[in-house]
């Protein structure tokens, strides 16, 4: 029996980072037929934890749209936890960790490194997607997909993906001020879930002992963990202002036009496999 048959000989797919929108490319790649392993990243903290899998590496009952989330320490604890129906497995575990057990065929980096130099993920995988800023076709991945709002969802064959511009969507006609940032490093406490009618100047929870609160009315989409010890300049908590159309579960909108976009990639990527290698060696040459 080989490596790649203890998933029920589904093809691995592994996605770095546990947030919304990784979250979303392992729902749509798990309806492909992979078998889907999150590897968690700590940076930046994940806050809409409603939409992803993330809150599964506490043990916590995880679902997004119908497909659970669950927990995997060890190598050996994966095989069980894939062997669930409708279920991806979710570990601290790093990639190299996964790489030295079993060959990997689809890695998707959905870290959302905004400012960090990508490493080069080719060769790591079959087929490896980058998703948002920092990524280069055929110099540190596959093939790409922008994240930035005005253009999420847009493939990128051939050369760079946009650089983060710190320009948010818009939300019930609100950008940027629906966010709170941590403006030192601290540990983050908070006893209000997500999902929860809150309103401006709601405490929302302390940061090293300061209250930080909400900056308007509405629902609060997303919020750090309670007891995380969080960096300087990160997210802390998101309020929806749409009132009875805030959404705070399941794929929103533009995670989920991101993973298809993800998905259509590799697909294409396999259907034109024996024909890539040599032209985009070329290309890539031409282009150093």
């Amino acid at each position: 029996m080989t490596k790649i048959a203890r998933f029920g000989r589904r093809p691995l797919a592994v996605v770095l980072g546990t947030n919304e929108i990784a979250s979303a490319v392992a729902v749509l790649l798990h309806r492909a037929g992979h078998a889907v392993v999150l590897a968690h990243d700590p940076h930046p903290p994940v806050i809409r934890r409603g939409m992803a899998f993330h809150d599964a590496l506490y043990d916590d009952a995880v679902a997004v749209e119908e497909v659970s989330g669950r927990r995997a320490d060890h190598w050996i604890d994966l095989a069980p936890v894939l062997a669930v129906p409708d279920t991806v497995a979710v570990t601290r575990l790093g990639l190299l960790d996964l790489m030295v057990h079993a060959p990997v065929d689809v890695l998707v980096d959905a870290r959302m490194h905004k400012h960090a130099v990508t490493p080069d993920l080719r060769h790591l995988a079959r087929v490896t997607v980058g998703l948002g800023p920092g990524f280069r076709v055929w110099a540190n991945c596959d093939i790409a997909v922008e994240t930035r709002p005005a253009v999420s969802g847009r493939v990128v064959t051939r050369g760079t993906t946009d650089a983060a511009d710190g320009v948010h969507s818009r939300l019930g006609g609100v950008g940027g001020e629906r966010f709170v940032y941590a403006k030192v490093p601290g540990r983050w406490r908070s006893p209000v879930e997500i999902g929860a009618r809150v309103f401006v100047g709601f405490p929302i929870g302390h940061l090293d002992g300061t209250v930080i609160a909400a900056p308007m009315d509405g629902i609060l989409r997303g919020v750090v963990r309670d007891g995380l010890e969080v960096p300087a300049g990160v997210k802390l908590l998101e309020i929806d202002p749409r009132g009875r159309a805030a959404k705070w579960r399941g794929l929103d909108e533009r995670p989920r036009r991101i993973a298809e976009a993800a998905l259509a990639a590799v697909q294409a990527r396999n259907d034109a496999a024996p024909a890539l290698a040599t032209g985009e060696a070329l290309a890539y040459a031409r282009e150093a």
